[in-house]
């Protein structure tokens, strides 16, 4: 587990659709994030949409956190408070690998507008 402890800023996101197009990114064009995990086995993850506030804008907005394990490639985090009530007592699995650096998690595929969506999120380690 050691590989993942610290502290994470969000770097970019990703997504495609089932035929491998290109879809808007999630968390919108200023995607935010910070991601932190502990040597104890916990963590805490906050998401959201930074462009300026105005009124009637959809934005994305998600936060979690829970007890996790790492295996080197993938990260499960039993959750047990978050922003969306939906969320309470499941495992969010992630797919994980490091580039250099980076750290890439991939969250299983999701439906979205009547087709399948795959998101890519990139973190860079801070101090």
């Amino acid at each position: 587990m050691s590989d993942i402890v610290g502290t994470w800023r969000l770097v970019s996101t990703q997504a495609h659709g089932e035929d491998g197009m290109l879809l808007p990114a999630p968390y919108g064009p200023k995607a935010m994030g910070l991601v932190v995990f502990q040597a104890d086995g916990r963590m805490m993850a906050v998401l959201c949409d930074g462009r300026p506030s105005v009124l009637g804008n959809d934005r994305d907005y998600v936060s979690y956190c829970g007890n996790y394990t790492f295996d080197g490639r993938t990260l499960i985090t039993r959750v047990d408070a978050a922003s969306d009530p939906a969320r309470m007592g499941s495992e969010q699995v992630r797919h994980a690998r490091f580039d250099g650096a980076r750290l890439i998690l991939n969250p299983p595929p999701r439906p979205w507008r009547g087709g399948i969506q795959r998101h890519e999120l990139v973190w860079e380690r801070i101090a």
